[in-house]
């Protein structure tokens, strides 16, 4: 079984799409959206994307960080006290509320079955490997469905992807907004692109229910 591409290599692959088809690449990346859906904070993903080899780190600090990022992201997106989601956590997930406010703190490393327990809590992507897995591993895990979507799509349509239709797929914060507003003025070639590059993230989808 061949391995996953490292973050060099995918990083190239989405500069060589990019660049074949027009689209600026700050157009698909958002950063908020990036650090969310990793974890990372955003000084680490630019970082990571320009190139730099991240900090020296131990799996404990990651997941520290990552729990208590995640915590606090939670926090500001619900208007909740820390008391209101230690008590949610201690209730699900049955661990004492004095132990879910340290590791939600970042003062204490979780157990293996707590840190399982917090993927489903906190509905992460990749199991535990999303607290555990380094920087340039986590980063990695959500470009690489960018770069298969864009190839895919562009094979699919026989012609350059749109950047509104590229955008409007990744879902990565305002640039999809913008993609939403627009799409009602797309002449008719554009909507053949971008039906066609719907119809291939869905059959990703689709085969990735199927495994």
């Amino acid at each position: 079984m061949d391995s996953a591409p490292t973050l060099r290599v995918t990083l190239e692959r989405l500069e060589a799409l990019t660049a074949e088809r027009g689209i600026e690449r700050s157009e698909l990346l958002d950063l908020k959206e990036l650090a969310a859906r990793t974890a990372l904070p955003h000084w680490q993903i630019r970082a990571l994307l320009r190139g730099d080899e991240p900090p020296d780190d131990t799996v404990n600090d990651r997941v520290r960080e990552r729990i208590q990022t995640l915590a606090n992201a939670h926090l500001e997106r619900t208007g909740q006290r820390m008391s209101d989601l230690v008590g949610s956590i201690s209730r699900q997930l049955g661990v004492s509320a004095y132990w879910a406010r340290q590791v939600c703190s970042g003062q204490k490393v979780p157990s293996v079955e707590l840190l399982h327990g917090l993927v489903g809590f906190f509905r992460v992507e990749g199991e535990e490997a999303f607290f555990t897995a380094p920087a340039a591993d986590a980063l990695n895990r959500v470009l690489m469905p960018l770069v298969t979507t864009l190839q895919s799509a562009s094979d699919r349509a026989g012609t350059a992807v749109d950047p509104l239709a590229a955008a409007l797929l990744t879902g990565y914060g305002d640039v999809r907004g913008v993609a939403l507003r627009r799409a009602g003025r797309l002449p008719p070639e554009r909507w053949k692109v971008l039906n066609a590059t719907l119809e291939a993230l869905l059959e990703l989808d689709d085969s990735e229910e199927d495994q």
